[in-house]
């Protein structure tokens, strides 16, 4: 191969291993799941307060994770574990979170009767 014809085989091929990083976006992983943990925390809520008949309930983070697409160019997820409690009850869900969307999934999980 002539070394004018490598010249434009190197830049296609630098373009194509610098593309994840371009697009990559700015923000880490930490960042994205403080920003999307607002969200996560309100749809547990909502379904803790009609599952616990307590309008008054309130939620919390315990834990969260950020789940790797299933397949190749698939979506990222956030995924948290959010506590719920009020009227003497309290529940946990599992909240998962489609990056770069406003609309997550509560799962339900354990429900607890507290002496509070």
């Amino acid at each position: 191969m002539s070394r004018k014809a490598s010249i434009p085989l190197m830049i296609s091929t630098a373009a194509i291993l610098a593309a994840p990083f371009a697009l990559g976006g700015c923000q880490s992983n930490a960042q994205i799941m403080a920003n999307e943990e607002k969200i996560a925390i309100e749809a547990a809520v909502r379904r803790g307060q009609f599952e616990l008949d307590c309008p008054t309930a309130k939620g919390e983070e315990l834990s969260s994770d950020m789940l790797q697409p299933v397949l190749w160019r698939g979506i990222e997820r956030a995924e948290y574990t959010i506590g719920v409690s009020g009227c003497g009850k309290r529940s946990t869900y599992t909240v998962i979170c489609p990056l770069d969307s406003s609309d997550c999934v509560s799962t339900s999980g354990q429900d607890m009767t507290t002496d509070n």
